[in-house]
């Protein structure tokens, strides 16, 4: 494999400086130089992604720590990520390996061929491209959902939704689900705790549920005193009704002190419950706490006639009430989602992947 991988989206500024026109970053890099997430690197006046093939590590997780609760519940998800990040954020949970400016986080390393194929003798239905954001290695993960598409390995994206229009259009067709991280629906919050900006994260979601068959599942860590106002919740669930529409599920995560803000308190429980309620009041049907055990608000509910469809507690599944076209087997109302006739039974695990390639 290429330790420095060719990519296209970018242009020449001028006989010094590259711009990279993959995120809204716009970095301009001078040769020899690396972007703002540090993978994208200006080398003999191109710029190429130096973590093609690399991996800070792979790994088998429950789909529902992604979190993806209605895409293939209970099925073991094969996950990966590089490093480095195109975000700035204070309160990054996996600050070790998104920050990450050492080469040796990446201490594994396979071809898209290798992942898919372990994928599929490990008897995972999907694989994720998670941990960091899959935005800044675009071009190895295109090329780990193309092999995974040849054994129908479904590709799931974990991504803070930070990227340009015309790589976001070729990345997702390629993906099958994605978990956005809608961080806030605060701009300032954006500009000051995070290093980017809110309007092209809405842009992203508005684009995979407008223009793309990818199932789309929205995350929200609620750090207190920042974005846990109940007129940001209002603002924020109202918005995903009223462009995204009403199947689209929410997850209100706690939010525990790391990175560079250590000085905050962990999230209190009654903060999900309350972000749960606001969103379902305003018309959300599928609204989740994570992070907490709490099998009455982690589960799903049959927005129709109130019946248990999915039971959970924190990553393990309960009692399972959908048949096997996916629909309430009460009153018939079918879930939105992906759904196998039967609940697959991977639970809590997780289990380290060592690549033989």
């Amino acid at each position: 494999m290429k330790t420095h991988f060719p990519t296209k989206y970018w242009h020449k500024i001028d006989a010094a400086r590259i711009q990279c026109d993959l995120c809204p970053r716009y970095c301009r890099v001078k040769e020899g130089k690396q972007g703002f997430c540090y993978v994208r690197e200006n080398r003999q006046g191109a710029i190429v992604l130096n973590t093609y093939g690399r991996s800070s590590g792979f790994c088998i997780d429950p789909i529902e720590k992604k979190p993806l609760n209605h895409f293939l519940p209970g099925t073991p998800i094969f996950s990966f990520g590089t490093a480095g990040c195109n975000l700035a954020c204070k309160f990054c949970q996996n600050w070790d390996i998104s920050k990450s400016r050492e080469m040796d986080t990446l201490a594994d390393e396979a071809s898209p061929e290798a992942i898919a194929q372990t994928a599929r003798q490990l008897g995972c239905r999907s694989v994720a491209y998670t941990y960091n954001d899959p935005v800044i290695f675009h071009e190895y993960a295109i090329d780990v959902a193309k092999a995974c598409a040849e054994y129908d390995i479904k590709s799931v994206a974990v991504t803070a939704g930070y990227v340009c229009a015309a790589p976001r259009e070729e990345f997702y067709r390629h993906m099958d689900a994605a978990n956005v991280d809608l961080k806030s629906f605060n701009e300032a919050f954006y500009h000051k705790l995070t290093g980017a900006h809110l309007q092209p994260v809405l842009d992203t979601l508005i684009y995979l549920k407008q223009e793309t068959g990818v199932w789309v599942e929205i995350t929200t860590l609620l750090i207190p005193g920042e974005n846990d106002s109940d007129q940001e919740l209002n603002t924020l669930s109202q918005w995903v009704v009223e462009n995204l529409g009403t199947e689209v599920p929410l997850h209100f995560t706690a939010f525990h002190p790391d990175w560079k803000m250590r000085d905050h308190p962990p999230t209190p429980h009654a903060t999900l419950s309350r972000a749960r309620k606001i969103a379902i009041d305003n018309g959300v049907r599928y609204a989740y706490v994570g992070n907490v055990h709490d099998s009455r608000e982690s589960s799903t509910w049959c927005h129709h006639c109130g019946n248990l469809l999915i039971e959970r507690d924190w990553y393990e599944l309960g009692e399972w009430h959908l048949d096997d076209q996916g629909c309430c087997q009460e009153c018939g109302t079918r879930l939105a989602g992906l759904f196998e006739p039967k609940p697959g039974t991977w639970g809590s695990r997780r289990q380290a992947v060592r690549m033989n390639y």
